[in-house]
């Protein structure tokens, strides 16, 4: 039985990408952009071979089946292929809390607004469906340019958790966090619509 029955399995349609349920098909198209290694630096994953992907669908998989975790794939709607993935993870249904993380878009994908629409999505879905009072994401507090961008969709960052995790090279991560609540949501989404509609 799912830990869980808040969030459930959803697609979640753009006009750029589509978020659905992680599938272990999406894995062939995944493979095709998942090899760039700036894609996982500051993750606890670090750089990623067919094998570490495969792994890293399975374990996202079986996180789904537990009902521990929502993961999807990004389809890029023009081609229609998987181009990266998110999830909703850390589900809190009694505190209405959960988390938006793993996101990555392959490189090409990357500054085409993709992954603004993405977290669009989500954030709509959890707002606007489910009633969440709190989204949150974290990243390596040295990862500048995710800094950036989830301060520049209205994030509000909340401060550093040190000592957070070992990266895969033994190093420390002190995790910064940040958090979007119900009562941002009104600005956060008129401002990210203002966005992508200039993108």
């Amino acid at each position: 039985m799912p830990s869980q029955t808040w969030v459930q399995p959803v697609v979640l349609e753009g006009t750029r990408v589509r978020l659905e349920p992680l599938r272990a098909d999406h894995l062939a198209d995944l493979s095709l952009v998942a090899f760039d290694p700036p894609l996982w630096r500051w993750t606890i994953m670090g750089p990623q071979d067919e094998a570490g992907l495969r792994r890293w669908v399975e374990t996202a998989l079986a996180n789904a089946e537990a009902g521990t975790e929502r993961p999807f794939a990004t389809i890029d709607i023009a081609s229609g292929r998987a181009v990266g993935s998110s999830r909703y993870l850390s589900i809190v249904p009694e505190h209405r809390r959960l988390e938006i993380g793993w996101t990555w878009v392959g490189t090409a994908f990357q500054r085409s607004g993709a992954n603004r629409e993405a977290k669009l999505l989500q954030l709509t879905h959890a707002f606007e469906t489910l009633g969440a009072n709190r989204v949150e994401f974290k990243t390596h507090s040295r990862n500048e340019r995710s800094r950036t961008a989830l301060a520049g969709i209205g994030a509000t960052f909340e401060g550093v958790f040190r000592n957070h995790m070992i990266m895969p090279d033994g190093s420390i991560r002190h995790s910064a966090y940040f958090s979007i609540t119900a009562e941002d949501w009104p600005a956060v989404k008129a401002a990210l619509v203002t966005r992508l509609a200039r993108a």
